[in-house]
């Protein structure tokens, strides 16, 4: 006995000239690289540890938490290219984990370090910053033809470097409404400058397999005894000399410009040969 169809279902029909490929396109890909994930949690668990800590008051370990954060974000794009394993998944779930960890995160921090006194306007621009990050990682998502040198704007972990850096160095915090007021500057300087066109230069391109002088390891190891030896100055000075950068650049290329030789006219267009 045959059973009668539904009557939405449509009929199978054998067809010899289908390749089996137009099926497994039509298949959702499960699974994740696990690698770059696992490091990717690893820094949103840091910006939930930050924003923990930070409500409990304890700003001096909350602050650091967005420094580790920055670096396990710098290792899983790395460790993605590197073992080939990018996807649309991982570069979706990394967004949205910076979101949290350099959005999120240091907003709350920099409120409870010296934006409440001014109310409505210290979470106000808290929001600010976060908007920011938020549009800043959108547009870098939906960018095709840039120069893979530089960043468009501030990259959202140098601009929550800025804050995490200051808070870590005075933890003690802001408490009156009048010296509050400079706390707003380490929101709004930030958020502008992530959803601005100023290039900032990228250290994606690097290649660490590539031969290099003696002296680039000599400078990261001082690097590294610096952070060992006075880390709350260090991560300071390294933060901030990374936001002015791109102003040192368009100094440094305006400079330039001023300074090279003009290149002279052909006699034929030199002026006053016009007919009159």
């Amino acid at each position: 006995m045959f059973s009668a169809q539904a009557p939405n279902r449509r009929p199978v029909v054998f067809n010899p000239l289908r390749r089996r490929s137009d099926h497994e396109k039509r298949r959702f890909r499960r699974g994740v690289y696990l690698l770059p994930s696992l490091f990717t949690i690893g820094n949103m668990f840091c910006g939930y540890a930050c924003v923990a800590y930070a409500m409990r008051g304890d700003l001096e370990t909350a602050a650091p938490f967005i420094g580790i954060a920055i670096v396990l974000d710098m290792l899983d794009g790395r460790i993605a290219r590197l073992t080939g394993s990018t996807s649309a998944f991982g570069r979706e779930f990394d967004s949205l984990a910076d979101v949290v960890s350099f959005g999120m995160a240091p907003a709350l921090l920099v409120f409870q370090w010296g934006l409440e006194p001014l109310g409505r306007l210290g979470w106000a621009a808290g929001f600010v910053f976060v908007s920011a990050g938020a549009i800043r990682l959108a547009r870098f998502n939906i960018q095709t033809t840039t120069d893979k040198r530089y960043f468009v704007g501030l990259p959202i972990p140098a601009a929550a470097a800025v804050p995490a850096a200051t808070v870590y160095l005075y933890p003690n915090g802001l408490h009156d409404y009048a010296s509050a007021l400079p706390a707003l500057a380490l929101m709004l300087i930030p958020a502008v400058l992530m959803v601005s066109t100023i290039r900032y230069r990228s250290f994606k391109t690097i290649d660490l397999r590539a031969r290099r002088p003696y002296k680039i390891l000599l400078a990261v190891i001082i690097l590294f005894f610096a952070v060992a030896a006075k880390a709350h100055w260090t991560l300071l000075v390294i933060a901030y000399g990374y936001l002015l950068s791109a102003f040192v650049g368009m100094a440094r290329s305006r400079l330039r410009r001023r300074g090279a030789p003009s290149v002279p006219l052909p006699p034929d267009q030199q002026p006053g040969d016009e007919q009159s």
